[in-house]
Parts: C-alpha cells; sequence; structure tokens
C-alpha cells in the first residue's frame, strides 16, 4: 500500500446519522463501526458514562477503492467542542512506522500534538496534530501483526 490521504470528520453525537446519510448518497458498506464502549479501559481513568459508550468511536465508508470517508463522535477527553470548521481532519496512512514517524514529525513542526505516535489497542502505529497552520492530522500505520492476522482470517 502506498501512502493514501482521506478525510476525518468528526461530530457532536450523531456521527452515524450523517454516516447513514453518506451511506445513502455514496452507497457501499460501512468497514468498520466501533463504539466507545468497545474500548479497553485506561489505567487511573473513571468509568466511561454509559451514554458515551454509544457513541461512535470509529466508523469507515470506502468511496472507492483509494479512499475512504472516516469518522466519530467527539469526547471531550482528548478533542475539543467540536464547531463547524474544526470538524475535518486529514488522516494520512502509510504501511511503514518509520514513513508514519517521518511524516508525523514533518507536520508537527511548530504545531501542536495532541496524541504523540504509538501503538494502539486497534494494533496501529498512530498519532494525532494540529498543524503550524490550524490543519488536524492524523497519521496511522496498521502494524505487521495486525496485517498478518487479518491476511489469515480472509483465507
Amino acid at each position: 500500500m502506498a501512502t493514501t490521504v482521506n478525510v476525518y470528520l468528526t461530530f457532536d453525537g450523531n456521527c452515524e446519522e450523517a454516516f447513514d446519510f453518506y451511506k445513502s448518497v455514496f452507497g457501499g458498506d460501512f468497514t468498520y463501526v466501533g463504539r466507545f464502549r468497545d474500548m479497553p479501559p485506561h489505567e487511573g481513568a473513571p468509568p466511561m458514562p454509559e451514554e458515551l459508550g454509544e457513541k461512535i468511536m470509529h466508523m469507515s465508508l470506502p468511496i472507492s477503492t483509494e479512499t475512504m470517508l472516516m469518522g466519530s463522535d467527539s469526547s471531550q477527553e482528548w478533542a475539543p467542542k467540536i464547531n463547524q470548521g474544526n470538524n475535518i481532519t486529514i488522516s494520512v496512512n502509510t504501511d511503514n512506522e518509520t514513513e508514519a514517524k517521518r511524516i508525523f514529525d514533518g507536520l508537527a513542526v511548530n504545531g501542536k500534538v495532541t496524541m504523540p505516535m504509538e501503538k494502539t489497542f486497534w494494533q496501529s502505529y498512530f498519532g494525532m496534530l494540529t498543524d503550524q497552520f490550524g490543519i488536524n492530522w492524523m497519521v496511522n500505520c496498521e502494524l505487521a501483526e495486525h496485517k498478518d492476522f487479518e491476511a489469515e482470517n480472509k483465507a
């Protein structure tokens, strides 16, 4: 896989409704729907409120073989209050951890890192930042062990 760039939309609690609408326009099927309740608990964090557990943590809808529309509901734990205009993030996906780190570090110059690059529970090397021009970015690299697992389960 080469490096790809996709749009990531953040909603104030109505992600599922919006994505049902986008699906009616673009067609296709969701490749992933994850809710906040699916996240493992964070050490030292208070229990998740039940109403947040039902909200969308991540959702993806393929638009073509090269592009994906992705989104989630906001959580005040790691994101500012959603306002129209600050709810769009550019998602960069690559298949190489070194390249992911290079892109992340380059975009972070004079910007603000909101989540440093780290391995995640969803088996990716992932980070988030706002660049010096106020543009929100996510950088993701699917880890090899996750790719191996997916390949084995497709057979």
